[in-house]
């Protein structure tokens, strides 16, 4: 593949990647009005959706605290990961 192909791939791409956050902006606009409308109510039904807006309650490992308070067994059951990252930039 030649050099001016991919330069083309990586316009689109962040041609691409730009519609997507525009879109994302968009999503949680018309969410956060749905959530206004709804208030502290859980659900809201139409003729056509049941809309559900819950809260739950997570329990989450603190592995900083954990490290901190115990760094030689946080240390003994760590191990490595390896993954490749895809990234581009303009010169």
């Amino acid at each position: 593949m030649t050099a001016r192909a991919i330069e083309m791939r990586i316009k689109k791409l962040s041609a691409l990647e730009e519609q997507k956050k525009e879109l994302e902006k968009q999503i949680e606009a018309v969410k956060g009005q749905i959530q206004e409308e709804m208030g502290e109510a859980e659900t809201l039904e139409t003729p056509a959706f049941i809309i559900r807006w819950t809260t739950f309650i997570t329990s989450r490992f603190d592995s900083k605290k954990f490290k901190a308070d115990h760094e030689k067994l946080f240390n003994q059951y760590s191990k490595e990961t390896s993954s490749r990252r895809f990234s581009y930039s303009a010169r």
